[in-house]
C-alpha cells in the first residue's frame, strides 16, 4: 500500500469551485503526492444521472433524497474518516464547523474579481472534447440549476447564497493567473506538506 502523508491538524481535504475552474485537477493532484483516497462528487452524480435517464444539466429533474444522502455521506466521512480528498461543489459548506478538515476553494477570475466563463467553458471543450454549445450548457445551465438546487435544499432559498463564498475556506486559489503545477504547489505548501 503506498504511504500516505501525515498533515498537522489536518484529517481531510476539500476542494471546491465552480465548472472549468480546476478544482478536479487539484483534487487530483493533492490526492496523488499525499497519498489520501479520492472521491469525486461528479463521478457520483454522472452514474445517478445514467441510472435515472437524465442529462448531466438536468441537476433539478434528479430527486432530491439523491443530494441530500450524497450530502449526509460527505459530512460523515469528513467527520469519522481520514485521509480523504473531497472534491464537490459543497464539499467546502459540508465541511463547516467540522474539526481537521482543510477547505479549498479554486477559482478562475480576473484582477477584478470576474469570474471567467470563457476560460472555464474552453477548458471543458478540451478537457471533454465536447462542443461549444454543450461546454455552455454544462457550465451556465447546469450551475445555475445547481444553485437554484443547492438554495432550495440547503439555505432556506436565500437567494444572496453562493457554495463559492470566500468565507467558507481557508485556501482560495485562483486558476486564472495559476497554471495546475503552481496551484498544486501553492496548495502543499498551505497545508504544510514538505
Amino acid at each position: 500500500m503506498e504511504k500516505q502523508a501525515e498533515l498537522t491538524n489536518i484529517k481531510n481535504i476539500t476542494v471546491s469551485g465552480k465548472i472549468g475552474a480546476g478544482a478536479t485537477s487539484l483534487a487530483k493532484g493533492l490526492s496523488k503526492v499525499l497519498g489520501w483516497d479520492f472521491l469525486e462528487g461528479g463521478d457520483l452524480f454522472e452514474k445517478i444521472h445514467k441510472e435515472l435517464k437524465l442529462s448531466q444539466a438536468m441537476v433539478n429533474s434528479r430527486p432530491d433524497h439523491f443530494d441530500l444522502e450524497y450530502e449526509k455521506k460527505v459530512k460523515s466521512m469528513l467527520k469519522n474518516e481520514n485521509k480523504h480528498i473531497i472534491q464537490s461543489h459543497l464539499a467546502g459548506f459540508d465541511a463547516q464547523g467540522i474539526d481537521g478538515v482543510f477547505k479549498i476553494l479554486v477559482i478562475c477570475e480576473d484582477s477584478h474579481g470576474n469570474d471567467k466563463e470563457d476560460i472555464r467553458i474552453d477548458r471543458l471543450i478540451n478537457r471533454d472534447k465536447i462542443s461549444i454549445e454543450e461546454a455552455k450548457e454544462e457550465v451556465l445551465e447546469r450551475e445555475k440549476q445547481h444553485l437554484e438546487k443547492f438554495r432550495r435544499l440547503y439555505v432556506n432559498n436565500d437567494q444572496n447564497w453562493v457554495y463559492w463564498d470566500k468565507k467558507y475556506y481557508d485556501l482560495v486559489v485562483n486558476t486564472y493567473d495559476h497554471n495546475q503545477d503552481e496551484t498544486l504547489k501553492l496548495a502543499l505548501e498551505t497545508i504544510g506538506y514538505k
